[in-house]
């Protein structure tokens, strides 16, 4: 499997193409990183160093790796976090010509715009640009319960609702949806969940809830979710490996007391799952 991931980069930490990256490559997944930023570390610290790269910078290392034939076998292009309009169109423009060259190809995008604790934190372009551009040209998307509700205009909090919001997603282009950080009155406090959906059916995953905050986590389930999707086909198999994968690697970085992930530490969490969460049918 290839994977075309266009995200953001920082040296010290795991954000992004920094994050995605190297799980990807620990199962088995040849990854074609293009950075929209390079920065020292995420944004999240109050300061950082380094430069934004410009969207038509962005587009000539595309055209770069196209030159070199390096687009006709892509499966997969990934994005997370879109800085600008800008990029989106970047983006849009390289879904395109990698399915042009190989139709079985499939779009991953990771819909980041906040959360229900934050709300948006991106400019106020960005949501609009991933509504009503973006995400119709995807087949896979992994928003959180909040960004989920913006996107279809709805207020996901049940999983009733949560489905339904889902059922809105599919009608705007994406056949699959990942929905991570579902959160619904009536599960055990101190757990949390995700739910994972396409035309076959929707399941559910109830994990433990870590009390940490980790920048990075989302681009390591995206990146993973698609990945294993891309590879099994089933919804479910998919969301199993990756609450797995991605919970070691919560436990792992907390018990770190460490602010980063613990990424290269918890590579067998990647490569060997634990599969210790049950996924149930909900549809």
């Amino acid at each position: 499997m290839k994977v075309l991931s266009i995200q953001s980069a920082v040296a010290y930490g795991h954000v992004g193409n920094s994050a995605a990256v190297f799980p990807l490559q620990r199962i088995g997944v040849e990854v074609l990183p293009v950075y929209t930023v390079n920065f020292s570390n995420h944004t999240g610290y109050g300061a950082w160093r380094g430069p934004l790269i410009s969207p038509d910078d962005v587009r000539e290392v595309i055209t770069g790796i196209e030159e070199r034939g390096g687009l006709c076998d892509i499966d997969v292009i990934l994005s997370g976090y879109q800085g600008s309009d800008g990029i989106g169109d970047v983006i849009l423009d390289a879904v395109a010509r990698v399915k042009k060259l190989n139709p079985s190809a499939v779009y991953s995008c990771d819909p980041v715009m906040g959360n229900a604790k934050s709300g948006c934190f991106v400019a106020p372009a960005i949501p609009v640009l991933l509504r009503e551009r973006v995400v119709p040209q995807a087949d896979i998307i992994t928003p959180n319960q909040f960004e989920l509700g913006f996107l279809t205009e709805t207020e996901p909090d049940t999983l009733e609702s949560t489905l339904d919001s889902v059922d809105k997603a599919f009608a705007m282009g994406p056949k699959t949806v990942l929905v991570t950080s579902v959160e619904r009155p009536d599960r055990p406090s101190v757990t949390i969940e995700m739910l994972a959906a396409d035309e076959t059916g929707a399941w559910i995953v109830q994990t433990p809830h870590l009390p940490m905050k980790a920048n990075g986590s989302g681009d390591v389930t995206a990146a993973l979710f698609t990945a294993h999707y891309r590879e099994t086909g089933s919804a479910a198999t998919a969301l199993a490996r990756t609450a797995s994968s991605v919970w070691d690697l919560l436990e792992n970085t907390l018990t770190s007391g460490q602010r980063e992930l613990q990424l290269i530490e918890s590579q067998e969490a990647y490569a060997h799952p634990r599969m210790q969460f049950e996924v149930t049918k909900v549809r």
